[in-house]
């Protein structure tokens, strides 16, 4: 658990777990595309990792829930977290541009610059939260771990010597004295200020608007020789001051508490997806946090595939929402109906609700009750490649064997479109077989398929098709309602699925 894990855990404990690879129902499922998208643009933070590893205990996943939910619910919290974030964000800048620099005074000072950004990251978010009526467990753990650490002897002295510094290093002034080729350093004495009074002599002349001739130095952050030559003599003029930063620098390379670093790198992954799917909610779209447990009676209504969504709202489409619900002893959603008519996109759908609800997300939906699975697993059609010597049926025969075989009546399976490269008995004689394995593993299981007799296969299977407008049954309505397979308004589709149209048969023939 995130936040669980910052303050009481070890940070990054299932980091060890060596998840660095997205799981292969990942593509399948189009989570790859969801996941890039939330994660665009903060690869600093390395997110992938946690969206890789589902939780595996209800009350971890209702504790992120209870985070996420604050956090969607509150947005002057919300606020006020990502304004930490983003400051944590421009220390990190300054640290990162402090290794680069050469002189050592311009790295301290960079450096220290740094420090004094993460001390009033460390405040205001203090401050805020002090300010805020906190319900979740996670964020009132992180309140009071925040106002301990910042009450501490390690952060007051680390402030106290920051600020201190800083107030010194104002201080300092000096003049440069250039004649010819040479540079004189030497301390301030007074001397007026010429520029000011240029500018007061010339300011008379000043008409209207007029064409501005200044010049624009090149603004970089790396000192030329001549500069850190002026810099280094400045050191000399005040020694004690630039001691005090030599010895700042020195002793608190490891100032930033490790607990707090850890956090605003994980509560990227609470910003990231509340971010995500605002862009849905804006488009009128529902989500909702879903009731997980291990009854087998789930629902949702009104979801969808956050994928597609995603891409039709980016084109100005409509989208399209379903229902589903099981009731014991119903396991199986047997999906069919005509190509094209959302069954694939249904059968994703199914999977991506009960994935991100796993991460203690809000998912599409109006209202939703989950089961929380041990493992997910997919079958879906892959194309053919030269390096794998095994025929398609075979392949089809391995791939369902290693799932069976590795499943348990806590799994959940998702198969689209299996045994298409033999003949329709061969597919139904070896589908039914498979039918009756999941229903004695009592695994629970959506199955798109053209084979309407799995529909009613038993007790446990629910036939869900995908609708036609009834006024004209070649237009799809994405709608995948529960009723009985009939087979009628796709025996088309069926047809040219297995290439018996007349086209394909008179084709056929003459070859």
């Amino acid at each position: 658990m995130i936040f669980q894990s910052i303050l009481f855990e070890k940070p990054d404990d299932f980091l060890d777990k060596g998840i660095l690879e997205a799981p292969d129902f990942f593509v399948d499922l189009n989570l790859d595309q969801i996941v890039d998208t939330i994660i665009a643009g903060r690869e600093e933070y390395n997110l992938k990792p946690f969206f890789y590893s589902p939780l595996p205990t209800i009350e971890a996943i209702k504790y992120r829930q209870e985070v996420m939910h604050e956090l969607e619910e509150n947005k002057i919290l919300f606020e006020s977290i990502k304004s930490f974030t983003e400051k944590m964000h421009t220390m990190r800048e300054h640290l990162a541009r402090a290794d680069k620099l050469r002189n050592k005074y311009q790295k301290e000072r960079w450096f220290l610059d740094a420090v004094e950004i993460y001390c009033d990251a460390v405040n205001s978010i203090v401050a805020d939260l002090d300010l805020t009526d906190l319900r979740s467990c996670g964020l009132l753990r992180l309140r009071e771990y925040m106002k301990n650490y910042a009450q501490s002897t390690t952060f007051t002295m680390l402030l106290a010597e920051t600020k201190k510094l800083q107030t010194d290093l104002s201080t300092i002034e000096y003049s440069l004295m250039i004649k010819n080729n040479t540079v004189e350093v030497r301390h301030y004495a007074s001397e007026a200020d010429y520029s000011a009074i240029i500018e007061d002599i010339f300011a008379k002349f000043k008409q209207d608007a007029v064409k501005d001739y200044k010049v624009k130095f090149y603004d970089q952050i790396e000192m030329n020789n001549v500069e850190e030559n002026i810099l280094n003599l400045v050191a000399q003029l005040y020694p004690d001051i630039f001691l005090n930063l030599d010895n700042y620098y020195s002793k608190n390379g490891t100032y930033a508490d490790q607990t707090i670093m850890t956090f605003s790198r994980e509560i990227q992954f609470y910003i990231a997806y509340l971010e995500y799917i605002e862009i849905f909610k804006q488009a009128g779209l529902p989500f909702c946090y879903p009731e997980i447990g291990q009854d087998k009676n789930i629902y949702d209504y009104e979801g969808f595939d956050l994928a597609l969504a995603y891409k039709v709202i980016d084109k100005n489409g409509s989208i399209v929402c379903n229902d589903f619900y099981l009731k014991a002893p119903e396991r199986i959603i047997v999906v069919s109906g005509p190509n094209q008519g959302g069954k694939t996109t249904f059968a994703r759908m199914f999977g991506q609700l009960h994935y991100l609800a796993s991460l203690g997300c809000p998912i599409p939906g109006r209202e939703a009750k989950l089961f929380l699975f041990d493992r997910l697993f997919t079958h879906f059609e892959r194309e053919e490649t030269i390096q794998n010597i095994s025929g398609k049926l075979e392949d089809d025969l391995i791939r369902i064997y290693n799932i069976l075989n590795q499943a348990t009546t806590n799994s959940i399976i998702i198969m689209n479109e299996i045994f298409a490269s033999t003949t329709l008995q061969d597919a139904l004689f070896l589908s039914k077989k498979i039918m009756e394995k999941i229903s004695q593993m009592d695994l629970v299981c959506v199955w798109v398929t053209f084979l309407v007799e799995l529909a009613s296969f038993n007790n446990k299977t629910v036939s869900m098709v995908a609708e036609t407008a009834p006024e004209n049954p070649t237009r799809r309505t994405f709608k995948i309602i529960k009723k009985n397979a009939d087979g009628l308004s796709y025996a088309i589709s069926i047809a040219q699925k297995y290439r018996l149209t007349y086209d394909h048969l008179i084709k056929r023939i003459r070859s």
